[in-house]
């Protein structure tokens, strides 16, 4: 399967990148406006956590300071984790944390890989299109290089 899919996968990582930022700024505007069958959240800490999720995701969705605010996200998510869930059992599936585990870990990759192509950093690199693909060169007999 990586000989097939593996050329793309800087593409698979950047629409992972735009999808977990855009669902994690969901969860924001649940929080902090209601919407989406979430109720607005009145305690401050509730609004703090909508806050950096709405702008986080956003953030982390377009790529523009895509590793900082990753790793704003994932500690946000082990403390949800830690805060809300682990007091309920110890196993994320049984104290229904499974999803902030999840996020915690998405983003801590994030944080540490950067925002990658199809982002706000790379279009100010210069290099938001540049992905491996193979190529044949047909000086060397059409073998494959990268």
């Amino acid at each position: 399967m990586e000989k097939w899919l593996g050329k793309y996968s800087d593409v698979f990582y950047a629409l992972m990148r735009i999808i977990a930022g855009l669902l994690f700024a969901c969860h924001g505007a649940q929080k902090l406006f209601g919407v989406l069958g979430g109720q607005k959240q009145e305690a401050t800490l509730m609004i703090a956590a909508g806050v950096i999720e709405l702008a986080g995701g956003i953030l982390i969705a377009i790529g523009l300071f895509g590793s900082y605010a990753a790793f704003i996200a994932s500690g946000q998510m082990a403390v949800a984790y830690f805060y809300r869930h682990s007091p309920e059992g110890f196993w994320p599936i049984v104290n229904r944390g499974e999803l902030a585990v999840l996020y915690c870990f998405v983003f801590l990759y994030i944080a540490s890989r950067g925002s990658g192509i199809l982002s706000i950093d790379a279009l100010i690199r210069g290099d938001a299109w540049r992905h491996k693909v193979p190529y044949k060169d047909e000086e060397e007999g059409g073998t494959e290089k990268w």
